[in-house]
């Protein structure tokens, strides 16, 4: 694996929100077990505080939608729940990143409506703005917008990375299937290695 430039680094850290993460929310219900087993919190707050240390760009994508939805469109099943649970609603509580996640100064907030974070936002825009050449993806669901983010990142021609063990998904196999598609994307790597790949 060859040794990255930090300065042209970038880590998008995916829906670490409150109604997607804790526990007995509208998706914490479904992914808050997984969450907890893995330490994914810890682990991705490990993971940006690497990517800070050395340089790099930190972006913490939310998805999150006007009161009335208008800006939803529900054209897949996963926004569908969305719109049935009422939940992940711009400015309220749930919508926001958890309370364990640690945001410096610095970071990138991007709020965002579909799975991917590329799709009708300015995300390519910052980070060929900051010169970024490599993404790093960690976050919830590996299976939903991780891997969506990794396959926008690898589309649009970052050198993409995805920090496996500081991502889970509803149950251990969805995760594992996820990563193994990923591999023709995304190299993988764990939050360990994050310091490694920077040659430090």
């Amino acid at each position: 694996m060859s040794t990255l430039n930090p300065m042209t680094t970038a880590l998008l850290a995916i829906h670490l929100q409150h109604d997607i993460v804790s526990e007995n929310t509208a998706f914490g219900a479904i992914f808050n077990q997984q969450v907890v087993e893995k330490d994914v919190l810890a682990k991705c707050n490990a993971a940006m505080q690497a990517v800070r240390e050395m340089g790099g760009t930190i972006v913490l994508a939310r998805i999150a939608f006007t009161p009335d939805y208008s800006n939803l469109v529900p054209s897949l099943p996963l926004l569908q729940m969305v719109l049935q649970a009422g939940c992940l609603i711009d400015g309220e509580p749930g919508a926001a990143l958890a309370p364990q996640i640690q945001v410096a100064p610095q970071d990138v907030v991007l709020t965002h409506q579909r799975p991917g974070p590329f799709t009708n936002t300015n995300l390519h825009e910052i980070l060929q703005g900051k010169g970024i050449e490599n993404v790093l993806v960690c976050g919830v669901a590996t299976n939903a917008s991780v891997e969506g983010a990794a396959r926008q990142a690898s589309d649009l021609g970052y050198s993409t990375f995805v920090v496996s063990d500081a991502s889970s998904a509803a149950d251990q196999g969805s995760h594992d299937a996820s990563i193994a598609s990923l591999g023709l994307f995304a190299q993988m790597i764990t939050v360990e290695e994050i310091n490694t790949l920077f040659g430090a």
